[in-house]
């Protein structure tokens, strides 16, 4: 199986957590990619199934549940260019912080609304951390990871 990471972020954390799980879930995987969203779009994910590919939304939420600069491009690809994408399996990580509580980790919420109404299929429910919660992201996150990671090799 092999994962790829996306990650939207404004601040570095979201890059952060990836490159963590990318370290600490070496063991599980032998081919982990962890791409920046920077001028990426819908064709990212390819036109048919690629072997044993799962995909990690990994970012966090900008502003008034906006998501990233760095992944706009990529969220707004799901409008301008939009195509089924039934054979893409992902799962989203995202990170936000309770104290902005109307837009909690909203922008992996939209990501995953998105990538839902284009027909990819999940893996697993939405793995939100909250900044407020005392918690390093990197450590919850690659934890959180490692299960999910379970759940993508029995869903294949």
């Amino acid at each position: 199986m092999k994962l790829k990471i996306l990650v939207g972020t404004m601040t570095g954390t979201a890059e952060y957590v990836a490159q963590a799980i990318q370290m600490d879930c070496a063991d599980l995987l032998d081919d982990i990619e962890v791409l920046m969203m920077d001028d990426l779009d819908i064709s990212v994910f390819g036109d048919a199934p690629g072997q044993g590919l799962v995909y990690l939304i990994c970012t966090s939420t900008y502003g008034a549940g906006d998501v990233p600069d760095n992944a706009r491009k990529l969220y707004e690809s799901f409008d301008t260019q939009p195509r089924y994408l039934g054979h893409v399996r992902y799962g989203v990580l995202a990170l936000g912080d309770h104290a902005h509580d109307p837009t909690f980790c909203l922008g992996g919420m939209k990501f995953d609304e998105r990538l839902q109404d284009l027909g990819a299929q999940r893996i697993g429910e939405v793995w939100c951390h909250d900044a407020s919660s005392g918690t390093l992201a990197e450590t919850e996150g690659t934890l959180w990871c490692r299960e999910w990671l379970k759940l993508a090799r029995a869903a294949a």
